[in-house]
């Protein structure tokens, strides 16, 4: 058997993941291919989307996303850190955060505050802190953020390493225009929450 074969034979199915405790709220819109795995509680709060082919794995720690998030496809939360033995820690997304298709973010007292916004194929390690308040960063597509690396609210980083802040002032327009865009995604995307809740 090839090394390649081996691999993908030893891979758990998603059938096969020990479901997590979770707590949701009524209104979360979780599309049924999404997978809530581990054994510490995922939360989800209020008007919060999450799109297929997610992990959102809880083995390491507690995973808590707030009010109107929107989780894009084939994202992993909670993913393990190349260096786990500073003990279990979770992730926490609050408010209004933006995780873009197929973006990484590791457990271990990691935070996404308020108003981020997680680019395409991002990673952001271990214990990493978006923001002085955690609020309305950008990380655009491919960057990485650093196990332990924190940034300062408004940080717009590229994935060059360039940084720069974000002077806009367009906050409370990006919120509504996230909580109109959770709105058309609540009547395109199958729910059912009792299948998470078994």
């Amino acid at each position: 058997m090839s090394s390649s074969t081996k691999r993908h034979s030893m891979m758990p199915r998603a059938g096969q993941l020990p479901k997590a405790p979770v707590n949701l709220s009524s209104s979360v819109v979780i599309h049924d291919n999404a997978v809530l795995t581990g054994n510490h509680t995922i939360n989800i709060s209020s008007e919060t989307v999450i799109h297929p082919r997610n992990k959102l794995d809880s083995s390491h720690g507690r995973v808590t996303i707030g009010r109107r998030c929107i989780i894009h496809e084939r994202v992993v939360i909670g993913a393990p850190s190349a260096d786990p033995t500073k003990g279990e820690f979770g992730v926490t997304l609050e408010d209004y955060v933006t995780v873009e298709v197929a973006a990484v973010i590791e457990s271990g007292c990691t935070t996404i505050g308020e108003g981020c916004l997680i680019g395409v194929g991002a990673r952001i390690g271990r214990g990493a802190k978006l923001g002085k308040y955690c609020q309305h960063c950008t990380i655009t597509a491919r960057s990485a953020i650093q196990p332990g690396e924190q940034l300062p609210d408004y940080t717009v980083l590229y994935s060059n390493g360039t940084r720069r802040t974000d002077k806009r002032g367009v906050t409370e327009l990006k919120n509504k225009a996230q909580a109109r865009q959770i709105d058309v995604m609540r009547r395109l995307i199958p729910t059912n929450l009792n299948r998470f809740k078994e």
